[in-house]
């Protein structure tokens, strides 16, 4: 694995435990003096009730409009950046008159509804977490390469068919199960993020194309269609439930890395199901009970010869000498039983 995947897998694999421990100070920041039980009711009413009304008006757009380029036909000029984060926005439907927008942020804000967005044919990235959607359902944008919908409410993976999206983001949403993701009209998606959501499977990922999945810190306890994703090279699956890592199959003949941190895999030797993915170089398989075993290292070595890095830890030149004269040795011996078994059994029919 070159140096770059491996920042790539450093600094994502950080920003997800950032996500993570941001959520868990926010949690212990409500529990605070009784005087501060009131503000706590206030606030849970006013979410019931939904914010108050607060639709984006033209003035919010002018003042928002940025990088200023020729339009599609090439015969005049329009702003296509639109940054309005952050803005208590519940409503964008007079979006659908910029018709030039291909950049948009409505991030941090309380919409429910993004339909509008569907008429910007030209849009090239969408970016629109921490709102109140409940889908990410839009028509078919013809030319949408990025769109990110994490920390919202969502609960399906449907309405998503851009043919030109590459990366996909849904994490931290409700979604339990994925289905909807129609491989002809997701040819070119090569990332998909679906962390913290509510998943117990990897089942309905049917996306051949794809290159790196991230369903960490969900509560997958089975591996399944996995050999629907075979051009797949990374895959995230730390903070799951995992007991052991049936499913693997050499469909996945270009798989590099593999995240398992945090699962519930008791024992080192389960890794040998990994023989059959020719290419996997990094596997990281730290806080699992397995991980606490003696010769945890060598045992994984064994099992995964031509594995390059277990955890953040190459392995050194003397730990592969060790491990294959142990392997050998096992071989040799397992075959002197198999050959002492044939006698045993000649001689009992004899």
């Amino acid at each position: 694995m070159s140096s770059e995947e491996e920042t790539f897998e450093e600094e994502t694999g950080e920003e997800a435990e950032e996500m993570m421990d941001e959520e868990e100070q926010q949690v212990e920041g409500g529990e605070g003096e009784e005087g501060e039980g009131q503000e706590d009711q206030e606030k849970d009413s006013e979410e019931e009730e939904g914010p108050p009304d607060n639709p984006i008006t033209t003035e919010v757009v002018s003042e928002s409009l940025s990088l200023l380029c020729k339009t599609g036909d090439g015969l005049a000029h329009a702003y296509v950046r639109l940054d309005v984060h952050e803005r208590e926005i519940t409503d964008i439907s007079i979006l659908k008159n910029y018709i030039h927008l291909r950049y948009i942020d409505v991030s941090k804000n309380s919409l429910k509804d993004i339909s509008p967005l569907s008429s910007l044919t030209h849009l090239l990235t969408l970016k629109a977490d921490e709102n109140l959607l409940t889908n990410a359902r839009l028509e078919e944008m013809p030319f949408l390469q990025t769109a990110s919908f994490n920390h919202n409410k969502i609960q399906s993976t449907e309405g998503v068919s851009h043919p030109m999206l590459e990366h996909l983001s849904l994490n931290f949403n409700q979604i339990s199960t994925v289905s909807g993701l129609d491989a002809s009209k997701l040819g070119r998606l090569h990332t998909l993020e679906l962390r913290g959501n509510r998943l117990e499977t990897s089942d309905g990922i049917y996306l051949p194309n794809l290159k790196n999945l991230f369903l960490g810190a969900n509560v997958i306890k089975k591996l399944e269609g996995l050999s629907r994703l075979s051009g797949l090279s990374t895959m995230h699956l730390r903070d799951n439930q995992l007991e052991n890592l049936d499913g693997f199959t050499d469909d996945l003949k270009v798989l590099q890395y593999i995240n398992l941190r945090g699962n519930n895999i008791a024992s080192a030797k389960e890794v040998s199901k990994l023989k059959s993915l020719p290419m996997l170089r990094a596997l990281v398989m730290s806080e699992n009970p397995g991980a606490e075993e003696d010769d945890y290292r060598l045992e994984v070595l064994i099992a995964l010869r031509k594995l390059e890095r277990l955890d953040k830890d190459e392995y050194t030149e003397e730990e592969r000498t060790e491990a294959e004269e142990i392997y050998e040795h096992r071989r040799q011996e397992e075959e002197a039983n198999e050959g002492n078994e044939e006698v045993i059994q000649s001689g009992e029919e004899d």
